[in-house]
């Protein structure tokens, strides 16, 4: 009795790992769909090859002088803000797109295949991480050009830009499970807005939180984008990592393990 059990775990196992390989394969197939979409269509690449420039250059010439007294002094400050801003805002696209293919009935297709029924859902997070990073290297970039130098060294700035890229990922399951939930693309895009442009804008990404009106700091110092804000100021201008480079990681690590289930299941049940 005992040999036929083993034999039978023994098969069970060798299952569950042949489907999780299978899943993985799968999702970073679906991964290269995505990047074989942007590569047919480079004019989803928009928002993150003007937004890093356009931004750049309109926040730092309008409010350098009036914040820091000239654009140089103000760079440190603007860079790692821009930054933050851009490539989260970045992954709202990961929601939309998301609606669009299935309404499109992009998923109902993938039904038919002998694949993972997670995997076109994983591999669009996953294609996306391709834009975050693009948006991360234009920006840093774009400072540089105007006369950003980091004084925490290459290995910190580019510390910075993955914190970044793995803190927009996380925040990209919120605007997925809106995808998956949500009736239309445009609703979805609307909903994302209303929830990231207070966060970005009533944070330090632009002005520094004491300058600001007694009522309004307790919010913007508790504002996550603060913290990321912050842990990337550090790490980029003096190489230091700090209590927000964990508060970003722990918050991160919360949101995934709250919208990863919520969007798994709301898609299984739509698909």
């Amino acid at each position: 009795m005992s040999s036929h059990s083993s034999a039978y775990n023994n098969d069970r196992q060798l299952r569950n790992k042949t489907s999780l390989k299978q899943s993985v394969q799968n999702s970073l197939t679906m991964a290269f769909r995505g990047l074989l979409k942007i590569r047919r269509t480079p004019e989803q690449l928009f928002d993150v090859t003007l937004q890093p420039i356009i931004f750049t250059l309109m926040f730092t010439y309008i409010f350098g002088g009036a914040i820091s007294g000239d654009v140089q002094s103000y760079l440190p400050v603007i860079i790692p803000g821009i930054l933050v801003q851009t490539v989260i805002t970045t992954s709202i696209v990961t929601g939309t797109q998301l609606r669009e293919d299935m309404d499109k009935g992009v998923f109902d297709r993938f039904k038919s295949l002998p694949i993972a029924r997670i995997s076109p859902l994983a591999g669009a997070l996953l294609a996306d991480t391709i834009r975050y990073t693009i948006a991360t290297t234009l920006t840093f970039s774009m400072g540089f050009i105007m006369g950003y130098r980091p004084d925490g060294g290459i290995a910190s700035v580019l510390l910075a830009g993955l914190l970044v890229i793995v803190c927009s990922w996380t925040v990209s399951w919120i605007f997925a499970f809106f995808g998956v939930i949500a009736r239309t693309a445009s609703s979805v895009q609307g909903i994302s807005m209303l929830i990231l442009f207070p966060l970005t804008f009533l944070s330090n990404a632009f002005v520094p939180a004491d300058t600001l009106p007694d009522w309004l700091q307790w919010f913007v110092k508790i504002n996550p984008v603060s913290h990321l804000v912050t842990a990337v100021r550090d790490l980029a201008n003096s190489g230091t990592i700090g209590w927000d480079f964990t508060i970003s990681l722990i918050g991160g690590a919360v949101i995934v393990a709250i919208f990863a289930p919520l969007t798994v299941r709301a898609y299984m049940r739509k698909t």
